[in-house]
């Protein structure tokens, strides 16, 4: 098993992801909130590139569907949703359909066309997918969305966490060197005090989402892990 990481959403190529187990993880917010959906009983979502592509799915079938995301932090103007985590709520999601276009995340989901499997993850439920790759049991592809097609710390140590989680299972990894080195940044920062020094992270802060920050930064709080087929996010 060898283990990969593409640093961005714009430095995805196809044959990096080709076939294999691909991670997409943009923890702050986009996968976050994907997870927090999925697992408060949202039917599936459906990530989109462009705000036009969102608001024509969910015209289609208005009764059932939820518009969620943001563009430069915020929420897109006549949508249900912004891109915190902590407003989809079981009460709000339970058997909808969320169709999501973020600024990176979804972008990145659409760009891992081609692997084998993409799964969803953030820090919330990492250690549950470094238990999912593991079964799989296939070469691994470690998607970070990035800010804006640009290298982001939140995503890199969230991929050091998984990687940690899978090591202590499986010593006999083939890990690439930005792969290491993914690891060695995480095993130097496990209290994450390091994910501070971000610029999304500053900027998510300046909008004072202070509580998203905070949950989005806690590990292992669910145990679930979202997979993209056929269009959807289940």
């Amino acid at each position: 098993m060898k283990i990969d990481v593409i640093i961005s959403a714009d430095d995805i190529r196809n044959e990096k992801v080709l076939d294999k187990s691909v991670v997409v993880i943009d923890m702050l917010r986009a996968t976050s909130v994907i997870v927090t959906a999925v697992n408060n009983g949202c039917k599936g979502v459906i990530p989109v590139i462009k705000i036009e592509e969102a608001l024509n799915i969910a015209n289609k079938d208005k009764g059932n569907c939820i518009l969620g995301g943001e563009r430069k932090a915020l929420k897109i103007e006549g949508f249900d949703f912004s891109n915190s985590p902590i407003e989809y709520t079981s009460e709000l999601v339970k058997g909808k359909t969320l169709v999501m276009t973020t600024s990176n995340g979804t972008r990145a989901i659409r760009g891992s066309v081609g692997a084998r499997n993409i799964l969803i993850g953030a820090l919330i439920n990492a250690k549950a997918v470094a238990q999912k790759l593991l079964s799989l049991n296939n070469d691994i592809s470690i998607v970070n969305a990035g800010t804006y097609g640009q290298f982001s710390i939140d995503d890199f140590i969230c991929t050091g966490y998984i990687i940690d989680c899978i090591l202590r299972q499986k010593q006999q990894i083939d890990l690439t060197d930005i792969a290491k080195t993914a690891h060695y940044i995480y095993s130097e920062n496990k209290d994450l005090k390091f994910i501070e020094n971000a610029s999304h992270f500053k900027r998510i802060k300046e909008l004072n989402l202070e509580e998203d920050l905070k949950y989005c930064c806690s590990k292992d709080i669910i145990d679930i892990v979202p997979e993209y087929k056929n269009g959807i996010i289940k």
